[in-house]
């Protein structure tokens, strides 16, 4: 009885290519492994080529001159005074938050459908040599069609084999056409979702785009209303950097602040008053809702499970755990989007703003009680010493790259990363117990 064969041809040019026995039999190995390579490095370059589209897809975005000027019609009409100036500034925050997480989300099923969609392809270019054969006999068959019985019995021979390799090719073409034809729907549906994705992107880039462009005209303004002159302002920052110069230990750099700069100390006067003065244990309602309140309504031990994370991300390391050094980390460190904007987690006085050794930027506050609050690895700061902030209100932004620095070295992320220190009394403590849960924080946002 005769036999059919049906012999894989490798696609040279395509992902996934494959060979027949003989042929891997007789190659030499290194010829296969340079075959490969190719195709391998061709995925890795479609990949990276994808998250840089899709990382400038979002930078690259700007407002157009006509929404801009709305924009600042729009601040300029607003009340000039500190709690309607807080107000917006703590909602446009929230809104950039979310949008930032929603572009963040967007980008990840855009790369899962990018490699969905390599699969497939890769698929059907390991059965092109399958199909080109089989194709190639159909068209053969459909030329010189195999002769009647009645009419010509000397052929008789002749259909019975042909009867053969339409029996053995005939299952095996079903079953590639179906594979065939459920790819090319596959590959259809996914460049529709892409599509779509493509497009919600686009829309929530821009958006996030005029939220920011809102938020510096609204810190502008805020920053209009503050009393302290520029001149005092220089004086007492370039005197905390000389402390910050000298100081052995974070622990020592937060003792000398508030002894030595004034805008510190009165930050530290300020905490202690707002401590006896605020009301302690269970309060009714959300106590960050009044947003022009001066001082923190709660204790900062009473804040546990109510507070914000101060910026939109993934954990990279938690607290307690052996960095690369062996050493207990002592702080949390979130991986962020580039140029993400960093929010106060709770009310509290700016007691040191300006660059710190290894951490980069850093941000200090004091939020009473003997505790302290420390961001660092922005790559730049908004609030200004002295500055009471409160929860959820911008106070920086995010670099483009990760800023290299003892805390987060051995993180493996070349995304920007937002260190953070929960302190009392000098001694670093568990932020985590604080940050309320994103369920609250989606509901309160």
């Amino acid at each position: 009885m005769a036999s059919v064969s049906i012999t894989v041809f490798a696609v040279v040019n395509g992902p996934g290519a494959l060979a027949t026995e003989s042929q891997i039999g007789q190659a030499d190995q290194t010829k296969v492994e340079a075959a490969v390579d190719p195709a391998i490095q061709e995925a890795l370059d479609r990949k990276t080529q994808r998250e840089e589209e899709l990382s400038a897809l979002s930078r690259d975005i700007d407002v157009s001159s006509d929404r801009q000027k709305e924009i600042e019609r729009e601040i300029a009409a607003i009340d000039r005074d500190r709690e309607s100036l807080n107000n917006r500034i703590l909602r446009t925050a929230d809104t950039i938050k979310g949008l930032e997480t929603k572009l963040t989300d967007t980008e990840r099923r855009l790369l899962k459908l990018g490699e969905n969609e390599d699969s497939v392809r890769a698929s059907l270019n390991s059965r092109r040599g399958v199909l080109s054969e089989v194709l190639a006999a159909l068209q053969r068959i459909g030329r010189r069609p195999p002769p009647a019985l009645a009419v010509q019995p000397s052929d008789a021979l002749a259909a019975v084999r042909s009867a053969i390799l339409l029996n053995a090719v005939m299952p095996e073409i079903r079953v590639e056409t179906e594979a065939l034809a459920a790819d090319l729907t596959e590959l259809s549906r996914l460049k529709s979702v892409i599509a779509d994705e493509k497009k919600r992107l686009g829309g929530d880039a821009m958006r996030l785009a005029e939220e920011k462009s809102r938020l510096e005209l609204l810190l502008s303004a805020k920053r209009q209303e503050r009393e302290k002159t520029a001149g005092e302002l220089d004086k007492e920052k370039r005197r905390a950097e000389e402390l910050a110069n000298k100081a052995g230990s974070l622990k020592d750099l937060i003792a000398k602040l508030e002894t030595e700069i004034k805008s510190a100390r009165e930050a530290a006067e300020k905490s202690r008053e707002a401590e006896r003065n605020a009301g302690r244990g269970g309060r009714g309602g959300d106590p960050f809702a009044d947003p022009g309140r001066l001082a923190p309504a709660i204790a900062f031990a009473d804040a546990k499970g109510r507070l914000p994370r101060p910026v939109s991300g993934d954990m990279v390391q938690d607290f307690g755990q052996i960095d690369d050094f062996g050493n207990l980390t002592e702080g949390q460190s979130i991986a962020t989007r580039a140029g993400s904007r960093v929010t106060s987690p709770a009310d509290g006085w700016v007691v040191y703003s300006g660059p710190f050794r290894s951490f980069g930027q850093l941000l200090i506050l004091n939020t009473g009680g003997g505790y302290h609050v420390l961001l660092a690895g922005m790559d730049r700061i908004d609030a200004e010493l002295g500055q009471f902030v409160l929860a959820g209100e911008p106070v920086g932004v995010m670099g483009a790259t990760r800023w290299a620095s003892a805390s987060t070295i051995g993180l493996g992320s070349t995304q920007p990363i937002l260190y953070v220190e929960f302190r009392k009394d000098g001694s670093a403590v568990d932020p985590t117990p604080w940050w309320a849960r994103i369920e609250e924080e989606k509901a309160r946002g």
